[in-house]
């Protein structure tokens, strides 16, 4: 019995033996070469697989600035400029100016609460901000408002975005400005903005004040006191909305001291 035990073990030794064998040389012979300048480009990027460059994540895309001619180096939104150089060193190319001048952060364009926007109907469907806007442009009685259904959150690679008080926020700590969200939202209330801004437009309503503020009491009412009260002409009322130039923008406050119905809100990004 004994021996049986022993030549049983032998042999599966032997087979074991052979197997690393052939795997050994299978891989030696018939391994795939790759090239280092990959590795360490993947290495060098944030890792956030958010697809702002254009690509299905870091690896495809550290494959393709090595393999593919033209791709250009700046691509990484959330790498900024540091990723520009590391990737330029590595590559042996001249280094490029980034086309993100600064660090960007989601903002959700609305102020929408509860509390604030009434309900002109009861949504009853599958949990889609897309979907629920197909019907009358949604439950809310503001049609230019967050939806509340959380598009936006569920393909954040960060997690910097959940949906409170029926509006979604954006965490500005988690956020890698990747513009995902931005490209979601059905009704297009979310825009990147440099993390140096210390004051957003809390509104997406482009009806006249007297319309937008029945169906949002937080809605801008385009009485332009925002715009005659900015001296670098940062900021314009256009379709009823006030919009702020952030590279006019001086960040003096001027807009939020003025506006009346405090949908200019002050705001500390880097905090």
């Amino acid at each position: 019995m004994i021996t049986d035990i022993l030549t049983a073990l032998l042999v599966v030794a032997v087979v074991g033996f052979i197997a690393s064998v052939i795997l050994v040389l299978a891989s030696h012979f018939f391994a795939v070469k790759t090239d280092e300048r990959v590795t360490k480009i993947r290495e060098c990027l944030p890792g956030a697989n958010c697809g702002a460059c254009g690509y299905a994540g870091c690896d495809a895309y550290a494959k393709a600035l090595v393999e593919e001619q033209g791709v250009k180096t700046t691509l990484c939104v959330p790498g900024a400029q540091a990723v520009v150089e590391q990737i330029s060193e590595i590559l042996g190319v001249a280094v490029a100016e980034s086309e993100v001048k600064e660090k960007s952060v989601a903002v959700v364009h609305c102020n929408g609460t509860c509390d604030a926007a009434p309900k002109k109907a009861i949504y009853d469907g599958m949990n889609s901000c897309r979907a629920a806007s197909v019907l009358y442009g949604g439950a809310n009685a503001c049609n230019y408002g967050c939806v509340g259904c959380g598009d936006c959150a569920d393909v954040c690679p960060a997690d910097a975005i959940c949906v409170v008080d029926g509006v979604a926020r954006v965490d500005s700590r988690l956020c890698i400005g990747c513009g995902k969200c931005a490209k979601t939202c059905p009704k297009h209330i979310i825009s990147l903005v440099p993390i140096g801004s210390k004051q957003v437009v809390l509104c997406n309503n482009k009806e006249k004040g007297a319309v937008a503020r029945k169906n949002c009491k937080n809605a801008c009412i385009a009485c332009k006191k925002c715009e005659l009260n900015c001296h670098a002409q940062a900021i314009s009322v256009k379709d009823n909305l006030a919009a702020i130039d952030y590279e006019k923008c001086t960040n003096c406050g001027k807009c939020v001291e003025v506006c009346p119905v405090h949908c200019i809100t002050a705001v500390n990004f880097e905090v």
